[in-house]
C-alpha cells in the first residue's frame, strides 16, 4: 500500500499530525475561515477524513475585521494525561512591521470534543507549539516577532513553561535558536527520543524556498544545534518537481515504531506560471533516523516524493465524498466553511425552507464582518460545481449567484440582480486584483423562478454557465484565469486557496433572502 501524495487536498495548510493509540489527527489552519481549524483524521496514513471543526463558538475565535490571510495560524494538536491540546494563533493584524496576534490553548476529552474555552497565552509571535516532557512539565515554543529597525524580523524560537493548573505561562523566557542560514524560522514542533530533544522548524519562507530543517539539543531549553547537512525536506533548486513550497514539517511515529513527516506543498498549475490556486496542501513523507542520531527521507535527498510506502497497518478507507449536497441535514456538512462570523440562523439557515439553503443578504463580497457567504475548498485542477438558485431582487444592490473566491481582492461571480434596463439579470463579475469589472453579456432572466449556474474549472481556464431548466446550459462571459485565484497571483503575500460557493448581498439593508435548492463539486479525471 503507498500514500499518494498530497494527502491533503486543496487548501490544507502548516498541518500539526499527531497519533493517539491506533487514531491519527492532523490539524490544519483555516486563517479567515470559520469554523477556525480542521481536524482530519486516519488509521492508516493513507485514508483520511475530515472530522471536526473544533473553533466553532464565539467564546472560542472571534474572526470578524480580521484580514485576509489573517485569522487562525499554524494549530498545533498534542495529547497528555487523557487530554487533547489544540495550540492556535488568531491574527487580528498582519501587514506591515507590526503583528497584532493572540495566542491560545483549547483542550477536549475526545478529539471530537466538546472542546474549552480559550486559555490565553501570550501574542510575542506565531506558530505555538506545546511539549509534555516525561518529567511533567509543560513547554511552550513559538516564533518571537522583533518589529524594530535593522532587527530580524523572525527573531529565533522562544520557550516558556506552562503551567496547567494555574493556566498561565511562568518562568523566565528563553531563546532555543535564532535559526540557521536559511532565515524565517518558524513552525516550531518538538520530540524526545534517545535523549535528545529535537527541534523541527520551517525555514525559507512558506513560498518556493520554504524547507524543514531539523535542530537537537541535550535540554529542553537548548540552545538547539541544527544538523549539519541542511533541511531534511525542501523543494528548491527543483522549479519543476510536482511538489514545491516543500517545508513546515510535523512529525509522528508509529505502533511499529516506523516515522513519517507530514509537510506542506503546493501544486503548481501546468501553464508554467508557478501558481497555485489550490492553494497549500498536506502531503507526508516517510523518514528514518541515521546512527547519529539526524532524520532523513526514507527515500533519500530532499525532494517530496508522490508515492511513499504507507506503514505496515490494515488499510482503512472512508466513505466517499458525495458529490452533491441537498441542503437535507440538519447543519452544514464539514466541507462547508463561512468567512469570519459563525452560519447562525439569522442569516442561514436549513430549517426556514426544508431542502434549501436559504441566505439572507447582507455586507459586500469586500467585507471583513459580515458576509453572507458559504463555500468550500475547491481540491482539484479540473471540477466543475453547480447549483439552483429562487432569489427575486428588486434593485442592483441586490445580488445572489455562485462564487469562485480568493479574497476581496481576487474573485469570479456569476450574479443574478436587477436593474432599470434588463430587470432581473445574470452577470459574470471578476474582481483581479481588486480591479472590479462586470461582463459586457448580461442574460435577461425576468419569469425565471429558478435559476441554475454552473463553473467549469479545467486547469488554468475556468468557464460559467446558466440555464432554466438544468439541461440546456449557456454559457456567459469569457473564459477567465484560474491563477487569478492563487496566493501568490501578482507577487501577493496569501495564504489561503480558492473556494467555490453561494452568496447573497443586500447593499439596501433588508436583508432579502435567496434560497439555494443543492450544490454539486464533481472532480474530473
Amino acid at each position: 500500500m503507498m500514500i499518494s501524495n498530497p494527502v491533503l487536498r486543496g487548501f490544507n495548510p502548516d498541518a500539526s499530525i499527531m497519533r493517539v493509540e491506533d487514531d491519527y489527527y492532523m490539524a490544519t489552519s483555516t486563517f479567515e475561515w470559520y469554523p477556525g481549524v480542521l481536524i482530519h483524521h486516519s488509521r492508516d496514513l493513507v485514508h483520511w477524513r475530515p472530522l471536526v471543526r473544533p473553533l466553532d463558538r464565539l467564546d472560542q475565535v472571534d474572526l470578524r475585521g480580521v484580514p485576509s490571510s489573517g485569522g487562525i495560524w499554524a494549530p498545533s494538536l498534542s495529547y497528555d494525561g487523557g487530554l487533547y491540546y489544540l495550540c492556535y494563533t488568531n491574527v487580528v493584524a498582519r501587514k506591515g512591521v507590526y503583528k497584532d496576534l493572540h495566542n491560545y490553548v483549547v483542550t477536549a476529552p475526545s478529539i471530537e470534543g466538546p472542546w474549552s474555552e480559550p486559555v490565553y497565552l501570550n501574542s510575542s509571535g506565531f506558530d505555538h507549539f506545546l511539549f509534555h516532557d516525561t518529567d511533567g512539565r509543560k513547554w511552550l515554543f513559538n516564533m518571537q516577532w522583533d518589529f524594530r529597525q535593522h532587527k530580524n524580523r523572525f527573531a529565533g524560537i522562544i520557550l516558556q513553561e506552562y503551567l496547567p493548573a494555574e493556566e498561565r505561562l511562568g518562568g523566565p523566557v528563553k531563546v532555543a535558536t535564532k535559526g540557521t542560514s536559511l532565515g524565517v524560522t518558524e513552525g516550531p514542533m518538538v520530540y524526545k527520543k534517545d535523549g535528545w530533544y529535537y527541534l523541527l522548524v520551517a525555514e525559507g519562507g512558506t513560498g518556493a524556498n520554504h524547507a524543514a530543517t531539523l535542530l537537537r539539543s541535550r535540554t529542553v531549553d537548548g540552545m538547539y544545534e541544527a544538523d549539519p547537512s541542511g533541511p531534511v525536506l525542501t523543494s528548491v533548486g527543483a522549479p519543476d518537481h510536482p511538489l514545491q513550497k516543500a517545508g513546515h514539517g510535523s512529525l509522528v511515529e508509529t505502533q511499529a515504531g516506523e516515522w513519517y513527516m507530514a509537510h506542506i506543498c503546493s501544486r503548481p498549475l501546468p501553464d508554467g506560471s508557478g501558481l497555485s490556486p489550490l492553494g497549500r496542501e498536506t502531503a507526508i513523507q516517510k523518514v528514518v533516523w541515521t546512527g547519529d542520531g539526524w532524520l532523513r527521507l526514507a527515500s533519500e535527498g530532499q525532494l517530496p516524493r508522490l508515492e511513499v510506502p504507507a506503514p505496515d497497518l490494515p488499510a482503512h478507507p472512508f466513505p466517499p465524498e458525495p458529490e452533491k449536497d441537498d441542503f437535507t441535514a440538519g447543519q452544514l456538512g464539514i466541507h462547508w466553511c463561512t468567512l469570519r462570523v459563525p452560519p447562525e440562523e439569522a442569516w442561514l439557515t436549513l430549517k426556514e425552507r426544508p431542502g434549501y439553503l436559504r441566505l439572507y443578504g447582507r455586507e459586500s463580497l469586500h467585507s471583513w464582518n459580515r458576509q453572507s457567504l458559504v463555500a468550500r475548498r475547491i481540491q482539484s485542477f479540473r471540477c466543475e460545481v453547480e447549483t439552483c438558485v429562487e432569489f427575486e431582487p428588486e434593485a442592483f444592490t441586490q445580488m445572489a449567484g455562485l462564487v469562485l473566491y480568493y479574497d476581496e481582492t481576487d474573485y469570479f461571480y456569476l450574479r443574478i440582480s436587477h436593474d432599470e434596463e434588463l430587470g432581473k439579470h445574470l452577470t459574470l463579475v471578476s474582481s483581479d486584483r481588486g480591479v472590479y469589472t462586470e461582463s459586457e453579456e448580461r442574460a435577461a432572466i425576468g419569469g425565471w423562478q429558478r435559476c441554475f449556474l454552473k463553473a467549469v474549472i479545467h486547469d488554468e481556464t475556468v468557464r460559467f454557465f446558466y440555464s432554466q431548466d438544468g439541461t440546456g446550459w449557456q454559457p456567459i462571459g469569457s473564459a477567465l484565469y484560474t491563477g487569478v485565484l492563487a496566493d501568490e497571483y501578482a507577487k501577493k503575500l496569501s495564504f489561503t486557496g480558492a473556494f467555490a460557493g453561494v452568496c447573497v448581498q443586500d447593499l439596501r439593508g433588508t436583508s432579502l433572502p435567496a434560497d439555494f435548492d443543492y450544490f454539486s463539486y464533481r472532480e474530473q479525471v
